[in-house]
């Protein structure tokens, strides 16, 4: 027996999905084209590129805490928290966990709550990595990704409930 409240939690996380890839546009939005100032090197077809006339211009960088990384890891934590909620409740009701990585730490709930704050800092982490070595599409689709499946595991966990 399904409950009640499934349908207004599968509507959240389609709203988060959604907000999330609203974000998708503005996230590979990050590079700028390298153009020479010269559109005469574009004309003759042949661009001397042992000896250029100007340096390129510099892809643009953002701060990694800035407003869409906050926003991206919030929904990260949101995601993990519901995760959590719907895998506790799950195990409380007799069922079993699929994924054996957190199987491992399902025998306590204080260690199921550290795997789920491990794998938010986790992205973060990853994330972090990327912002770091220039990959900006990277670093915004990795929250993305991990909230997206959290979602889903939200979604499979109240509909396969016992």
């Amino acid at each position: 027996m399904r409950p009640h409240y499934s349908r207004s939690v599968l509507r959240f996380l389609i709203a988060i999905s959604l907000v999330l890839l609203s974000f998708r546009r503005s996230a590979f939005a990050q590079q700028t084209a390298f153009l020479p100032d010269d559109p005469g090197g574009l004309e003759s077809g042949f661009v001397n590129s042992a000896t250029p006339s100007q340096p390129l211009p510099t892809a643009t960088s953002h701060r990694f805490w800035d407003r869409e990384n906050r926003i991206l890891f919030a929904s990260v934590a949101a995601a993990s928290t519901l995760d959590f909620a719907v895998t506790y409740s799950n195990l409380q009701a007799g069922g079993r966990e699929l994924n054996p990585v957190t199987r491992l730490f399902t025998g306590n709930t204080a260690t199921l709550a550290l795997n789920f704050v491990g794998e938010t800092a986790g992205v973060m982490g990853v994330s972090y990595f990327f912002h770091r070595t220039g990959h900006h599409k990277l670093e915004r689709l990795t929250p993305i990704l991990d909230a997206c499946v959290s979602g889903g595991a939200v979604t499979y966990g109240l509909t396969h409930r016992r």
